[in-house]
């Protein structure tokens, strides 16, 4: 054999070899693209989610927050979420540039407690043709996709039953009010069919606005004391407006009346077990509210048929010798 056949025999081997591994790499080419395509990850119909709530001070709505927080990513696959949180501490206008901005954020969800049922509706429905989920909870928003509240009619109800109970069914009895959004306009409405029932029961103030907060609630003691020499029971709308009509009361060492509220938050708990006029609060369960919300949220999403849109959760009442 020649040097010059050895060369082309070498040659035309190099040129099959070369052929052959050209071969073998577009096919790992093409099968490494199909393999990446076939285990790539679904990506989650949720990146982000922009929250408007009332306060921020009142632990109920950080609890809504956390627990929506924890739920979305937990649900989504082990992608991140990003949650944008707002407080509008119940200002209509700050709300609706909270929920314009995050249209312009482009969120996938909002969630959100809504400071006029009514009024709120023109950016909910600019929302919604952004291709955004709206899903309200605690307070009612009209046309959102669906809304998640506290049985608040039952929940003033079983606060004020108990407070009728523990006065004999008769006495003089205030509401210390709130601001006008349907969970506190439903809490007056269940307490006052409670109380209606028992003629001896004499409804003295219910107007007066204690803003949901502690100072509004001490405010509004305040001047209840000073309009009425005596009081037998006092219903305030939430436990930061309860926790103020508490103190106001020590300081002035007025006990002959009791109290009662709705919430349920930890520190009313606590407080209730010690020896004070507050005897109950109507636990909501905001952790529960923000899992279904999510999980409505992501299934709307996902193109899903949801047949219940209005979710109402029953309220317990915690009492001095009982939690829920």
């Amino acid at each position: 054999m020649t040097m010059q056949s050895i060369q082309q025999g070498l040659k035309s081997l190099s040129n099959l070899l070369q052929h052959g591994v050209w071969v073998w790499v577009v096919m790992g080419v093409l099968v490494t693209s199909s393999s990446a395509r076939a285990d790539e990850p679904h990506e989650p119909p949720l990146r982000s989610i922009g929250m408007s709530v009332a306060d921020l001070g009142n632990p109920f709505f950080v609890e809504l927050v956390d627990s929506v927080t924890r739920r979305a990513n937990e649900l989504n696959q082990g992608h991140p979420v990003e949650v944008v949180v707002r407080s509008d501490a119940y200002d209509l206008k700050r709300q609706m540039r909270q929920l314009n901005e995050f249209i312009e954020r482009q969120v996938d969800l909002i969630i959100l407690t809504a400071t006029d049922e009514y009024k709120i509706a023109p950016v909910v429905a600019r929302a919604q043709r952004a291709g955004i989920k709206v899903i309200a909870v605690d307070v009612n928003a009209q046309g959102a996709d669906a809304t998640i509240t506290t049985d608040n009619v039952q929940a003033g109800v079983v606060a004020c039953e108990r407070l009728a109970k523990e006065i004999g069914y008769k006495g003089q009895f205030v509401i210390i009010n709130g601001v006008s959004v349907s969970s506190v306009l439903e809490r007056v409405a269940g307490c006052k069919s409670a109380i209606n029932r028992y003629p001896n029961i004499t409804l003295l103030s219910d107007r007066l606005n204690g803003t949901g907060s502690q100072e509004g609630g001490m405010e509004a003691m305040v001047y209840l004391m000073e309009e009425y020499d005596h009081l037998d029971a006092v219903f305030a709308i939430n436990d930061p407006t309860a926790y103020g009509a508490l103190m106001a009361a020590e300081q002035a060492g007025r006990e002959e009346f009791l109290l009662a509220s709705v919430d349920g938050s930890n520190f009313a708990i606590d407080t209730i077990q010690q020896p004070n006029v507050w005897i109950a609060t109507a636990v909501q369960r905001p952790s529960l509210m923000a899992e279904t919300a999510v999980e409505m949220g992501i299934a709307l999403l996902n193109g899903e048929e949801i047949r219940q849109r209005f979710i109402l959760i029953p309220a317990q009442l915690a009492t001095k010798s009982s939690q829920p």
